[in-house]
């Protein structure tokens, strides 16, 4: 019997069958994927190039160290110091020196300040005052100070020596690298404040805040007064005394861009009769780097040295329109008014 062979299929008959067996749905699906997928392939690439080292650069911002933060400048200093003086006063008929402090100097404590049952103290009014409190007569000058000063100043921290003991830490059985801490002045601390260029003061504060060397503090501060024998709560500063060198008690602190809400109040520093007068005298410097940083908006010079009437409010001292305003004039050594 004779074999038949039955002849093979030609590649393009194969996918002809392949072709027909497949529905024609499907094969226009096909064309239209691919229409879409490479154009689609081409312009993710060209994309991704630009994305990955964007994205790349993003996320080695987010984890790579931050940069450094560059340092605030410090205020300047003002050209002159805080004056401590006097005002001149013409007495008039029905005057006492008790109403005068009262009326010219809002001191409503000045007859318990200076009582003739503690001899000592009359006597030193009677000194500061030029007359004889006693034998007063109309038409006598005097010379009038602010009783219980308190004083402006922001400046650099040269040094901080702790008042109250610190919490001595134990030594580690190895070596640690130590970071350099700061002061514990919650207790109280002294810093050496420089607060012109040839000129420091020594300021008692008592803050949470943290303080280091070459930190910029800003403060109201009770200026230092005389020192008179058996008178231990004299009202007056020297107005002779040097500014270089003089301790203070801080108020009102600032510690570079912060401020301590809970420092002490100016009439929590002790002896002062804030509360009682209603009120306390400050002496500062107007410009940039003194009087200006409290925002007070007087009406004066820059660079002025002033005497300005701060009234109390709630516990703070603020100024307000009609407050005296006086400047010092260094040829007569006195506060004329403004």
């Amino acid at each position: 019997m004779a074999r038949r062979f039955n002849p093979r299929s030609t590649p393009a008959e194969n996918l002809l069958i392949i072709v027909r067996s497949v529905p024609w749905k499907l094969l226009v699906l096909l064309v239209i994927l691919v229409i879409i997928a490479v154009p689609a392939f081409l312009y993710g690439t060209r994309f991704g190039s630009h994305l990955l080292p964007s994205l790349s650069g993003y996320i080695y911002k987010l984890t790579g160290p931050a940069p450094a933060a560059a340092p605030t400048p410090l205020p300047a200093y003002p050209g002159l110091l805080p004056q401590a003086g006097s005002i001149q006063y013409t007495i008039k008929e029905g005057d006492s020196c008790d109403s005068i402090l009262t009326f010219q100097m809002r001191m409503n404590d000045a007859g318990q300040v200076f009582s003739d049952a503690n001899p000592e103290t009359v006597k030193a009014l009677n000194a500061a005052l030029g007359v004889d409190c006693h034998h007063i007569q109309p038409g006598a000058v005097l010379k009038l100070s602010p009783q219980y000063p308190l004083v402006t100043l922001g400046g650099v921290v040269l040094k901080i020596d702790a008042t109250s003991p610190q919490q001595v830490l134990p030594t580690p059985l190895i070596n640690i690298p130590q970071k350099p801490s700061s002061v514990d002045c919650s207790g109280g601390c002294l810093l050496t404040v420089r607060v012109a260029p040839q000129a420091q003061v020594r300021l008692l504060v008592q803050t949470t805040l943290t303080i280091n060397v070459g930190s910029w503090v800003w403060a109201q501060a009770l200026m230092a007064r005389k020192s008179v024998a058996g008178f231990a709560n004299y009202p007056y500063a020297d107005p002779g005394a040097s500014f270089n060198g003089m301790s203070l008690h801080a108020c009102d602190l600032q510690v570079d861009n912060t401020h301590d809400d809970d420092s002490l109040s100016c009439d929590q520093i002790s002896p002062n009769t804030i509360d009682d007068d209603g009120g306390s005298w400050l002496l500062g410097v107007t410009g940039p780097g003194g009087l200006d940083h409290w925002s007070y908006h007087l009406r004066v010079p820059s660079g002025t040295q002033v005497m300005v009437w701060l009234s109390a409010h709630g516990g703070s001292l603020k100024f307000q329109a009609g407050n005296p305003v006086y400047r010092y004039d260094a040829a007569s050594q006195l506060y004329v008014k403004m």
